[in-house]
């Protein structure tokens, strides 16, 4: 089971943004990166396009691995470590500081 899902709300450990808080948009498991709503914003020149019909200078984010980042207890809203623990016939995930389940 994956520690960390899609519109997660989780905390930057390291890098430029460290401290930033912010939901997951896109978990890619095999290059083990993520990308953050907010977080790690870098400026790139687009020809125009049929989707982008006037070009120019545009924010992007980009991903950052999945190291670096830490979930947030439901609890405290402080970063946690997460255990997965079999309930009945199904894995649920819990938050570690705080032994509370994350939905």
């Amino acid at each position: 089971m994956q520690k960390l899902k899609v519109n997660d709300t989780v905390q930057v450990l390291a890098g430029k943004d460290k401290g930033k808080n912010g939901k997951v948009k896109s978990i890619n498991f095999k290059t083990n990166r993520v990308v953050v709503e907010g977080v790690n914003v870098v400026k790139k020149a687009m020809k125009p396009n049929q989707a982008n019909q006037q070009g120019g200078i545009v924010d992007l984010e980009k991903a950052i691995h999945i190291s670096n980042v830490a979930l947030l207890d439901p609890k405290s809203g402080k970063p946690t470590r997460v255990s997965v623990k079999k309930v009945g016939d199904k894995n649920v995930r819990i938050a570690t500081k705080s032994k509370t389940e994350i939905k």
